[in-house]
């Protein structure tokens, strides 16, 4: 099962807006993540450290994680995760096709 986290073993139901981008050789990405009004927040009032992207074959992570409020209140939460390989890439695509399968998400390429 693919589950997203922002504290280990909480799992995250708010399905997220995820944006890609790769460099033109292929080596380099960078997913974006959009989290609006995550259930995080319901849950837990501490500091989030950290995204965690959790399938059967491990857990890759990121603390590059920026919460947004609004009069005090957290509203969303933004997430890059960065790709410096081809091997990353390929894992990374391999978990986001597992969490869209079990959450109904399909893949819009974007106009060029």
């Amino acid at each position: 099962m693919a589950k997203i986290q922002f504290i280990i073993g909480l799992d995250e139901e708010t399905v997220p807006d995820v944006k890609l981008s790769r460099s033109q050789d292929g080596i380099n990405g960078i997913a974006k993540f959009y989290f609006d009004k995550p259930t995080v927040f319901e849950f837990y009032q501490g500091e989030i450290t950290g995204l965690y992207l959790i399938d059967e074959e491990g857990e890759l992570s990121t603390r590059t994680v920026y919460a947004k409020f609004i009069n005090g209140k957290p509203q969303s939460i933004e997430a890059s995760y960065i790709m410096n390989n081809r091997d990353d890439w390929e894992r990374f695509i391999r978990f986001m096709e597992r969490y869209a399968k079990e959450n109904d998400l399909s893949f819009t390429k974007a106009k060029t």
